[in-house]
This record gives structure tokens, sequence and C-alpha cells, in this order.
């Protein structure tokens, strides 16, 4: 039988020939928290990367601006997966070869993943390399499906694969013991975030390396993990907002109980706040915090509450 994408995950962590890049260190903003309890709160959701995620770009990113970083994931990517010798033998190096048709595609389903009118598509990067790979598979390209799995499943662990050499990541400092902690409490909690097929295991194997966890159904309500991948569209779309609301909802939640935390301000918590969350910024790392402070100031979508520490939850949702 095939690996999931947890126990591939699991399995390469084990490989000590494989080196990966560092998450960047968690470096405190100057800012006042705002912590005053916030009555009537049935449920909490998260950000992931920025929130409850440190990653080299305070954000997933499929292409990052550094060309360096492109060479050293493609490279090692093309040797893990033996792909050079299905790749054409044109002059230049392999990684530049590949580069190029990774850009050329991920330019060509931005302009054509579908979305509603107002609404960003995202992506899938599962998707872009299953496409890549089949370019491959025209030139006699092979693989272990019995180790890697069908050919989408071989595409998922690919751009896993791909994510990991590409970006260092981590979890925020004490967030697998909040986010244990407010499922223990009771509360409803879930997901609402930019997310590849592949974030729910970086998140559950970052928490694990600091903390023992419950089962994921104990951590999540059913439904309640919205990722931009699964819905189509990417912040600050409404549509990706109004399925988390639409979500709680079917666990008798209303928007107005529901605190949404995340780093980023506007394209997270205005829009929340417009569907009806109630929100919270959390500005405990400079290197993700994205709030420009003299709109934060003014405006009148400004978040509820603001932490600069993601333990400082506690004190938002005391009766």
């Amino acid at each position: 039988m095939s690996k999931t994408l947890m126990e591939y995950a699991e399995w390469l962590a084990h490989r000590d020939e494989l080196i990966w890049p560092a998450a960047p260190p968690s470096v405190p903003c100057k800012a006042i928290p705002k912590i005053k309890p916030l009555p009537g709160i049935k449920a909490v959701t998260w950000n992931v990367y920025g929130t409850l995620l440190r990653i080299t770009d305070g954000d997933l990113l499929l292409l990052p601006t550094q060309e360096l970083r492109m060479q050293v994931a493609l490279e090692k990517t093309i040797k893990e997966f033996n792909m050079w010798q299905s790749m054409s033998r044109k002059p230049g190096e392999p990684w530049v070869q590949l580069f190029t048709q990774y850009k050329d595609l991920l330019a060509e389903m931005q302009l054509t993943v579908p979305a509603k009118k107002g609404d960003l598509g995202q992506v899938d990067s599962a998707k872009l390399w299953r496409k890549l790979i089949s370019r491959l598979e025209q030139k006699e390209y092979e693989y272990d499906a019995d180790f890697y799995g069908d050919a989408d499943e071989y595409a998922e662990k690919v751009a896993f694969f791909f994510h990991s050499c590409l970006a260092g990541i981590a979890a925020m400092d004490k967030a697998a013991t909040v986010v244990k902690a407010v499922a223990e409490a009771g509360f409803a909690q879930g997901l609402l975030a930019d997310g590849q097929s592949f974030t729910l295991t970086q998140l559950l194997r970052a928490f694990q390396a600091t903390t023992k966890l419950p089962p994921l159904n104990q951590l999540f309500a059913p439904g309640c993990i919205i990722l931009s991948h699964d819905v189509g569209v990417r912040k600050p779309s409404r549509t990706l907002f109004n399925t988390a609301a639409e979500a709680f909802a079917r666990q008798d939640i209303e928007p107005s109980e529901v605190l949404y935390v995340s780093n980023r301000w506007p394209d997270d918590l205005t829009v929340a706040k417009q569907i009806g969350f109630r929100t919270a910024l959390f500005a405990g790392d400079k290197n993700s915090v994205q709030a420009p402070a003299a709109e934060l100031l003014t405006s009148e979508l400004r978040p509820d509450r603001l932490l600069t520490e993601l333990t400082q939850i506690r004190n938002l949702l005391e009766s």
C-alpha cells in the first residue's frame, strides 16, 4: 500500500542526508496588546502561515522573488525524483529548463483558474506539478506507484517535497499548546487560510515537534478546516470567508460567535469583519505581521483585539 502524505513526510524526516531550510526566527513587534475579553465567542478559527506557522516569506509563496532559492529547490526535486532522464536535452542547466516551464505554467494557471467575479483564483500546487510530471511521462518517465500512490498522490508528494526545499517552516511560539488548549476548553475550532493540499501536514508535523496532540477530530470541528486550494479561491476573496461562515453555521454557530485570528490586515481581517466574524490581529512576529499602522488606526474595520503572544487568546475567551 502506498504511503499517505503524512507517512511520506515522516519518512523524509528520517533521512539524515536531506538538508532542509531553517525557519526564520521569531522577532517580537513593538505593539501594545489589546486583550479585553470578547463575550459570546463559541469558536476560534486561525490563519496558518504567519500566525500558527513561521515560514521563510511570512506566507506560502508559489514563486518567491529570490531565484537562488528556486534553483536549490528545483535541483533537489529533480534529483530526488529522477526527473533528468526524461527532460529535454536542451543546452543549459536542468533546473533552468524546469524553472521556465514552472513559471510559464503557473502564469497560465493563474489566468485560467475558475473564480467568481471579485474573487482571486488559487493555483493548486499539486495540480501544477501534475502537469509538469505529465510532460515527463511523454518521455517514458516512471515512478514507484506502490510507494507514492497514483498520479495525483505522486504530484502532491512532489509538491510537498519542493515546498519543503523552498521555505523553512516551524510552529509559532506556543502555537501548538494554544490550539490544543482552545479545543480542550470546549470551543469549536477551525482554520481559514490560504493553503495547499499539504498545508495541514506541515501544520501538524510542526505542532507535533513541540506538543503531543489529540486526534485531528478533537482539535478541529468537522468541516471547519477551510483552505484556499479546496475552495479554489484565495484571500481576500469573500467566497473563502463565506465558506467558513457556512461551515460554522452547520455547527449552529453564527459569524458573530466566531473569533478569527490572523497576522494579516487588511486582506484577512477586514473581509472577515465584513462577513460578521469577530477579529484579532496577531502582531507577535515582525517577520510575518502585515498591518500598516497608519491605516490600521483609522480604519472602521480595524480588528477587535490585538495579540502580541498567542497565549493571550485565553484573555479574549474569558466570559
